[in-house]
């Protein structure tokens, strides 16, 4: 198949609520990326440390990390992979259901991607009104969901591509 050649294609990880999880299962599935992105409830710098060694680890910290990890990680991450921009937080809703404060990032940046965490339950949501893809990878440690999961993707200039979602 032949791409556009005025952009690259990245491999992207997404995981959320690892709470000190990070194994050979997690490990195995994200093998092929080149970056992880992390949205929030690490459960340490040293987990955070951990996979950031395996890939490079781009990640906001969630309502259980510590103050060592929230003064490493912010609350909000407004990043750009190739031509797609996203904004990450921890608890930041779901279309139709955003917490306020990220209603204001959304509304302020307009980004292509929207991540949260916090609930555990992976989604994938088209939000018409914002023009923009919610993603909530779920959660890759354990709880109270019973199956842990991820996300992965290619971002492919300014969209989403080859989605694939991971269970443990």
């Amino acid at each position: 198949m032949v791409r556009n050649s005025r952009y690259t294609m990245t491999k992207i990880g997404l995981i959320s609520d690892t709470h000190g999880t990070f194994d050979d299962k997690i490990k195995h599935f994200l093998d092929p990326v080149e970056q992880i992105w992390h949205a929030g409830d690490i459960g340490s710098l040293e987990l955070a440390d951990r996979i950031d060694a395996f890939r490079p680890l781009t990640a906001v910290y969630g309502n259980i990390d510590d103050h060592r990890v929230r003064s490493v990680y912010p609350k909000f991450r407004h990043i750009v992979c190739e031509e797609l921009s996203v904004v990450m937080t921890h608890i930041g809703g779901y279309p139709g259901r955003y917490e306020p404060e990220a209603r204001m990032w959304i509304e302020k940046v307009r980004p292509n991607l929207f991540i949260s965490g916090h609930s555990h339950i992976l989604k994938v949501i088209n939000d018409k009104k914002y023009g923009l893809l919610h993603m909530n990878p779920g959660a890759a440690g354990y709880g109270y969901q019973g199956v842990r999961t991820a996300l992965r993707f290619t971002v492919e200039g300014d969209r989403v591509a080859e989605l694939e979602v991971g269970e443990f």
